[in-house]
């Protein structure tokens, strides 16, 4: 299936990152419905215009009219509804979802779905630090990066599609990579610098810190407003590699800090050479240089 303005787009779990496809899919002229457990979550998105239909129970005509399916639910939530609900799918539909854990899930959809369904895993490397449909915004998607992360199950023409679906949300670059790569990266890119802002948020108990900090650090601490929920799961699901990550971090800290223990002044300078045109690459990727 290509992405054709006729198409009929399904959207389970309605909150900021599925909100935040409604509005982009909405908007390009794609005919948008949704199940979310939340009465009022539909009743906003159908006043705003975000969706067409919406339905807080599995409604058989709703899913089974979907050509595409895109799952903005937890892991495990995910896991169970496709479980269940699969029946109610279209022959032919092609499913995609936005879970930041890969390994823990894909093969186990795969090996569940029905022989006529496809499920293609993809990963928008955008977010916020609110919640709900409330806050979503297409704008999140825009110059991100879109990872799709398919097996030997999925087929070049569904990779092609999931593609597609990052482009049409205005992502800047899409890669393709398995499902082992993905959480390797992931736990360094978004696992780890979440583990960090959460330390450094709980190991000093000041409550006057709030008027003495300045920007950089509520600039690296601006993920410690974090979603114990979700993001417990995602660390548990994902552990062998977050592990991984932070004993890695752990040994760089150690060495910092044994360098000023021994006042290691050009160790340190090198250090942050280092530091610095590793975060300059960062600065230049964004620019389009």
């Amino acid at each position: 299936m290509k992405w054709i303005s006729d198409s009929e787009i399904l959207i389970v779990g309605l909150g900021l990152m599925g909100g935040s496809y409604a509005r982009a899919l909405k908007r390009l002229g794609y005919r948008v419905s949704a199940v979310s457990r939340s009465r009022s979550t539909i009743d906003y998105a159908l006043a705003e215009g975000l969706i067409d239909a919406g339905a807080t129970e599995p409604d058989a005509a709703l899913i089974g009219g979907a050509d595409a399916v895109i799952f903005a639910l937890y892991p495990g939530v995910l896991l169970d509804w496709l479980r269940d609900n699969q029946q109610l799918l279209k022959p032919g539909a092609l499913l995609t979802d936005v879970t930041g854990v890969k390994g823990s899930i894909v093969y186990d959809i795969q090996a569940m779905l029905r022989p006529d369904l496809e499920f293609i895993a993809s990963h928008p490397m955008a977010g916020r630090e609110v919640y709900g449909v409330r806050n979503s915004d297409e704008r999140i998607f825009h110059g991100a990066n879109f990872l799709i992360t398919p097996t030997p199950r999925n087929s070049p023409e569904a990779v092609a599609w999931c593609a597609g679906l990052g482009r049409l949300l205005g992502c800047r670059k899409v890669s393709v990579l398995s499902p082992e790569e993905h959480d390797e990266m992931i736990g360094f890119v978004s696992q780890l610098t979440h583990c960090i802002a959460v330390a450094l948020m709980t190991c000093n108990d000041n409550p006057e810190l709030v008027n003495y900090t300045g920007d950089s650090f509520r600039d690296l601490t601006r993920i410690a407003r974090i979603n114990d929920e979700m993001w417990s799961e995602l660390f548990l699901r994902n552990k062998d590699a977050l592990l991984r990550e932070m004993d890695a971090f752990a040994d760089q800290f150690r060495a910092l800090r044994a360098m000023i223990a021994a006042d290691d002044r050009e160790g340190l300078r090198e250090k942050m050479r280092l530091s610095t045109s590793r975060r300059a690459l960062f600065d230049r990727n964004k620019k389009g240089t």
